[in-house]
């Protein structure tokens, strides 16, 4: 009864770790899923990009209407797309490679939107659009998340398919009637709402944290790409559990505890993993030199 209480006692006492835990868990079931194309795609930082890109729109709604969940989050969903747009042009204009067009307005967004902030707001305002308040979700904070979580998930059952051969070959899927494009844009725009909607639970500094970690965990348990969205999803969702509560008991910050989860789960998982992992690695090297030793041998 005791484990009972400490494991479930302050989401069953205390409404703000309940809204936590289940904002949560909603952006880890879109989040991880997007990570794993991420992965796929060899885009892993693009994330990162784009979570500072939607920082100037946030800036722009926090300094027109103060802290405007609403006003936040189309600001950061507009300047997300913007950049989107503008990073895509530059690579298919110039020889630029998309991955560094998306670097360089990344850094020039972050510097804009810092600025913006700093403008009107104190230290503590920059502190919670660059950190979040996942402990100080609100209602509408929480339907902000689900629908974004429920649009992206939908978009992902009817477009996984061609993502996923858009990762795999993406000159082919170019060809077949401009679908390419479409496919592409219908990702940025599930990235944009995702880490838009993230921003108010982990901030725009820790929330691809939760995207990025549980999918390169999941590449060490599981092959398939449908398996790995599953389990990506499953880690962000205990790493968000474990980080509260550890959070509530030792009285830390919720956010990086939770992006810690994260990255204790992708550090067993990069040593015990069996896809890969470094004992699997080992052991399959031993089994290697046994079986050379063992033809030396024979043929001695």
């Amino acid at each position: 009864m005791a484990l009972i209480d400490v494991l479930f006692g302050p989401f069953m006492d205390f409404g703000f770790m309940k809204r936590a835990l289940a904002g949560s868990f909603a952006l880890a079931a879109a989040a991880g899923p997007l990570g794993v194309f991420l992965v796929l795609r060899r885009m892993s930082l693009m994330g990162d990009a784009m979570a500072h890109a939607i920082l100037p729109g946030v800036a722009v709604g926090f300094l027109t209407a103060g802290l405007s969940l609403s006003a936040m989050a189309i600001g950061g969903m507009i300047t997300g797309l913007v950049v989107a747009l503008l990073a895509g042009l530059v690579a298919r204009l110039t020889p630029q490679r998309e991955d560094a067009s998306f670097a360089a307005f990344y850094l020039v967004s972050l510097g804009l939107g810092v600025l913006l902030v700093s403008l009107r707001g104190s230290n503590m305002d920059l502190i919670h659009v660059l950190f979040g308040t996942v402990l100080g979700l609100d209602d509408a904070s929480l339907l902000l998340v689900t629908s974004s979580t429920t649009v992206t998930l939908v978009i992902l059952a009817l477009v996984f398919r061609p993502l996923v051969l858009e990762c795999m070959d993406p000159i082919f899927l170019r060809t077949q009637g401009g679908r390419g494009s479409l496919v592409h844009m219908l990702f940025l725009f599930m990235l944009v709402i995702t880490l838009v909607a993230g921003f108010q639970v982990l901030g725009t500094l820790m929330v691809v944290g939760i995207m990025m970690l549980p999918a390169a965990s999941a590449r060490f348990w599981v092959y398939s790409v449908g398996r790995q969205m599953l389990v990506a999803a499953l880690l962000g969702m205990i790493s968000a559990y474990l980080g509260l509560l550890f959070s509530y008991y030792y009285n830390v910050p919720a956010s990086p505890a939770i992006i810690l989860a994260a990255g204790a789960f992708y550090f067993l998982s990069i040593t015990f993993g069996p896809q890969g992992g470094l004992l699997r690695a080992y052991s399959q090297w031993r089994a290697r030199r046994r079986r050379m030793a063992s033809l030396l041998e024979h043929d001695r």
